[in-house]
């Protein structure tokens, strides 16, 4: 099984959406569709998606008109294109628009799980961590929830294993509370998520720190964020 990434499907041609719904859900991931291009603009207005398989030929709103737009208005998702057309041209347009891959139909499905990992893992290198890495001192089981030092066993939830994730494939950078908001919880920053974020680190820092009045691991960089320091 993959990780919990959604992916947001955007195809018309129902046989097509419902087969790489089927797959992607064995494979881990959450799916959403859309039929059409109206349809795709109002589900990435009302939430975050990790990644979106965008076709190119779509009703009502174009693939092309989706993308750029988005871009335009600052949208960081990663997009995959999805088209008949093979031209070189179309693919050429399509990157420029902002697209991060491009498939021509008719593709294998296991080449579309091949390059939706590649993305993710180019886009949030949390994701090429693993489920198990070192953390300072620390032995990390991101799967089982758990930290070891010295042999003792740690427990820790499903969102702090996720910040610890995104601290260790960021290591001496400092992380916003925004990029670890937008990261972690999927969410776009409010003044609740800031608190959200601080009662997190905080807590987080009483199970893992040696010392949580003098961390080490994460650092308050004041006015900033966070940084995790090997």
């Amino acid at each position: 099984m993959d990780n919990d990434a959604h992916i947001l499907i955007v195809e018309d041609e129902p046989r097509i959406r419902s087969a790489l719904r089927d797959f992607l859900e064995y494979h881990g991931f959450g799916v959403t569709e859309a039929g059409d291009g109206l349809a795709a603009k109002r589900l990435v207005d009302d939430r975050t998606f990790d990644l979106i398989l965008l076709d190119l030929m779509l009703p009502e709103i174009t693939g092309e008109q989706l993308c750029a737009n988005w871009r335009r208005a600052g949208l960081q998702t990663p997009i995959i294109m999805v088209t008949a057309k093979g031209q070189e041209k179309e693919k050429i347009s399509g990157l420029e628009m902002g697209a991060d891959d491009y498939v021509t139909k008719p593709f294998s499905l296991e080449e579309m799980l091949a390059r939706i990992r590649a993305v993710l893992r180019r886009i949030d290198p949390a994701r090429a961590v693993g489920q198990t890495f070192r953390f300072g001192d620390l032995d990390v089981d991101v799967q089982a929830l758990y930290v070891t030092r010295d042999g003792q066993t740690i427990e820790i939830s499903a969102r702090e294993a996720g910040i610890i994730q995104h601290f260790a494939a960021h290591p001496d950078r400092v992380i916003s509370r925004d990029e670890l908001y937008r990261q972690v919880w999927k969410e776009t920053l409010t003044d609740l998520g800031t608190r959200t974020v601080d009662m997190h680190i905080a807590k987080l820092r009483a199970r893992i720190e040696v010392d949580s009045n003098d961390p080490k691991l994460i650092q308050t960089v004041r006015g900033a964020g966070y940084r995790y320091v090997p």
